[in-house]
């Protein structure tokens, strides 16, 4: 009786082909690297896996039987699905099809996604991508493949992800650049004068890093407003009197606005690529994170 297909060992299908092909079993092992003691005991499995005889002896090395003959085949189609699926999986840009979905906020939307998503239609226009807002359960959502990178700063990533460093940040003051204060230096007591816009996703709306940092050398100011988009606050900025605290590559970015360094130490903020797992090894997706990394080193 033919063995189970679940204990079948499918190394005795390149035996079987290089049979069929040499008709010797002397032939087989040359081509195999093996004895001929070592090939007669795996045509012995193989009769008994075929319940067939599968070759007989011949005037001039062996026959396949009629069952031998239409494995042949399907032998050599299968160890090639074998051997292609074994094989390194390619990326081609020019040619990929597929989606990617990438979290990040706003700010990362400007100063990360806009070069990204450049070079990514100059170099794989097959590619399309998902921008989505990046969410408290965002581990979950690289788990399950909802979502494929996330643009976040390290208090957001949970140590089981992959992750690597972008970009260091830091802050610069921003204002129209008709502002009656727009030519600078901004003084700790005018900067403290004057009305200032902020961008609160959560918490305090009224309060952020520059605050913490003005409360440690016993100053405060007046934030007339609070935004919840780093790209509309620029519009608010340029219709008014107001003046921001944001990040330096940001303002990089935006026309119409002065720029001033602020008059105290504000700390800055790291941006890391953050990934999970399941795509580590995904050519496609080593591919897209290495121009990520590389458009972000081009970075004022």
């Amino acid at each position: 009786m033919p063995a189970d297909i679940r204990t079948f060992d499918f190394n005795l299908l390149k035996a079987l082909d290089a049979l069929l092909d040499e008709r010797s079993v002397t032939g087989a092992a040359s081509r195999l690297s093996l004895t001929q003691p070592a090939v007669s005991g795996i045509l012995t499995r193989l009769r008994e896996h075929f319940d067939d005889p599968l070759f007989v002896r011949a005037q001039r090395g062996m026959v396949p039987t009629p069952r031998a003959a239409t494995l042949a085949g399907p032998v050599k189609q299968l160890l090639a699905e074998v051997e292609s699926m074994l094989q390194p999986q390619g990326f081609d840009p020019a040619t990929a099809s597929m989606t990617l979905t990438i979290a990040a906020i706003d700010y990362a939307l400007r100063v990360v996604m806009v070069p990204l998503l450049s070079a990514i239609r100059r170099q794989a226009p097959g590619i399309r991508i998902v921008v989505t807002p990046a969410e408290a359960s965002l581990h979950a959502q690289l788990e399950r493949g909802d979502i494929d990178l996330a643009l976040i700063t390290p208090a957001s990533a949970t140590p089981d992800l992959h992750t690597r460093v972008l970009f260091e940040e830091d802050f610069v003051c921003v204002l129209r650049a008709d502002h009656p204060d727009a030519a600078g230096p901004l003084s700790l007591d005018r900067f403290c004068a004057l009305e200032h816009a902020l961008v609160s996703y959560s918490g305090s709306p009224f309060a952020g890093v520059t605050d913490k940092a003005l409360a440690a050398i016993g100053r405060e100011r007046h934030v007339a407003l609070s935004v919840a988009s780093f790209l509309i606050l620029q519009d608010f900025l340029r219709v008014s009197d107001l003046i921001a605290v944001v990040p330096r590559k940001l303002a990089a970015t935006t026309q119409g606005l002065a720029i001033l360094e602020p008059p105290l130490a504000i700390p800055g903020f790291t941006k890391i690529a953050a990934w999970h797992a399941r795509s580590e090894h995904d050519p496609a997706h080593h591919w897209v994170r290495e121009l990520l990394f590389k458009t972000s080193n081009t970075l004022i």
